[in-house]
């Protein structure tokens, strides 16, 4: 079969009957006669076109396009967002979904941080003022910043002095020879900090627009001692802050997921039971 060429042809014309010693003669072959086999599906009824176009013609005209739109939870897909989201509404399988406001969010954090907000939230009330917080962290902050008219002893510097006393252990407070009384301290920021285009902060050189608002920043926790730690393990979390409200909106916010939002201020309310020992 070598010397008289007398090999069978194996390639096949993919429309008629003809075959071919080569791949290149039968496509030469089908590239002349359009015999090329149709290959574009249409997406319900399974018919063959020849060109996506051809395709796109008969879905059109029939109606025939699958349903592109998924459910969020189940998978099931529809033609249309209003199909789809009148299913997630009816079947509650929005993924990121507040039922009770009948509002959708764009990922579980924002759903979280609504949930976890004042439309959903009765609050926390000052045990000295009784003024209202949504969180722990915001009564904590109305507390260390020495804005209660009804407890003109509790500041930053004292609530850390009753917090360390019931934290032996060191859940969440940071071991120290000593501390520092920063509360007594005010720092007023001089001409030398204008550079020239803004005033800036020396210690982390943040630059801002006015003298008042570089003041704001030098007298605020953000360059204090961090004496607070997040409980978690340190191979987890590790993270430090300088204030504890900015430790609990820490774990109000779940980044770490130590715990639950609603075992947090829970928590607080531990902290301000009179000689129980701190743990989380």
């Amino acid at each position: 079969m070598d010397d008289t060429n007398h090999w069978a042809p194996i390639f096949e014309c993919e429309t008629c009957t003809s075959q071919f010693r080569s791949q290149n003669a039968a496509n030469q072959h089908m590239n002349a006669l359009g015999h090329w086999a149709p290959s574009f599906p249409c997406e319900t009824c399974g018919k063959m076109f020849r060109t996506q176009g051809a395709a796109n013609q008969h879905m059109n005209k029939l109606g025939h396009w699958a349903p592109r739109v998924p459910c969020e939870t189940c998978g099931l897909k529809f033609f249309t967002q209003n199909a789809a989201n009148d299913h997630m509404k009816a079947e509650g399988h929005y993924e990121n979904y507040c039922e009770a406001c009948d509002i959708s969010f764009q990922n579980g954090n924002n759903l979280r941080m609504h949930l976890n907000s004042k439309v959903h939230r009765s609050g926390i009330k000052c045990p000295f003022c009784s003024s209202k917080y949504t969180t722990a962290s915001g009564l904590i902050h109305h507390l260390e910043r020495n804005s209660c008219p009804r407890a003109p002893q509790l500041n930053r510097e004292t609530i850390h002095r009753m917090v360390s006393q019931r934290d032996p252990h060191g859940a969440i407070t940071n071991k120290q020879i000593g501390w520092h009384a920063e509360e007594n301290t005010t720092y007023t920021v001089t001409d030398r900090a204008f550079n020239g285009i803004a005033w800036e902060c020396y210690l982390c050189h943040k630059l801002f627009s006015t003298c008042n608002a570089l003041n704001s920043h030098a007298n605020s926790p953000v360059h204090q001692q961090k004496v607070y730690h997040c409980p978690s393990p340190k191979s987890r979390c590790g993270k430090q802050f300088s204030t504890l409200a900015a430790l609990f909106n820490h774990l109000e916010s779940e980044t770490c997921g130590f715990m639950r939002f609603e075992k947090v201020q829970q928590q607080f309310g531990n902290l301000l039971q009179r000689g129980r020992i701190i743990t989380f």
